[in-house]
């Protein structure tokens, strides 16, 4: 029978390639911000699918199962810090402002993940410790402390100053504005379009600069 002439077959090549990767990226955003409001336990795979607008064989398709789909949403976040961090250790300077621009950043890029990480990363019985702890916070956080060290030696850290607390209170002051959001926005005023973030990344650097830097 002839096909109908209206009906137009699917583009070969590129364009299919570019359907995956927009498909991929609809279920990770979608993913990523259930498994954030929500926690892995408590969404299905049928749940992201239905917020996707695909088909759950089709997720499971392109990634397996649920728990690859969560570590996918955090290596996806991650995976850009890890390389920017690994520059800095090969560059010649890595300040604490630096580094909390790139937080901030990751966070503004990925509001969900601040989030994400305290359900399944650093709570007791969090899905995604032993993968972080295996594979993320050695090039991460735990990268942090010997930058710092490196700081303090060159002279660009006060002398006062401890690098593996200096790390955490960098993670601490980066992270927790956009943990706190639900409340901070309402609340505090605090805004979180383009402008708002450019605001706290320079109010974040200015108490850095006077509290740990040289």
């Amino acid at each position: 029978m002839k096909q109908n002439s209206h009906v137009a077959e699917r583009p070969r090549g590129r364009p299919f390639d570019t359907d995956q990767k927009d498909l991929k990226k609809q279920i990770l955003d979608t993913a990523e911000e259930l498994f954030s409001d929500n926690g892995y336990a408590a969404t299905s795979i049928r749940r992201i699918a239905d917020g996707s607008g695909v088909n759950p064989a089709l997720v499971h398709y392109y990634f397996s199962n649920k728990k690859t789909l969560l570590q996918s949403v955090l290596d996806r976040a991650l995976e850009p810090m890890v390389l920017a961090i690994a520059e800095m250790k090969s560059g010649s300077k890595a300040s604490p402002e630096m580094i909390s621009s790139l937080l901030i950043s990751m966070a503004a890029e990925h509001p969900n993940i601040p989030r994400l990480l305290i359900r399944e990363v650093f709570l007791p019985g969090g899905e995604m410790q032993q993968h972080f702890a295996d594979n993320m916070a050695p090039r991460l956080g735990g990268a942090l402390p010997t930058l710092l060290s490196r700081e303090k030696s060159a002279g660009r850290l006060r002398e006062d100053s401890d690098p593996a607390v200096s790390a955490l209170l960098i993670l601490a002051v980066s992270m927790f504005p956009f943990i706190a959001r639900t409340l901070a926005e309402p609340v505090l005023g605090i805004k979180y379009d383009e402008d708002g973030i450019k605001f706290l990344n320079n109010q974040v650097i200015q108490l850095l600069k006077r509290g740990i830097s040289q």
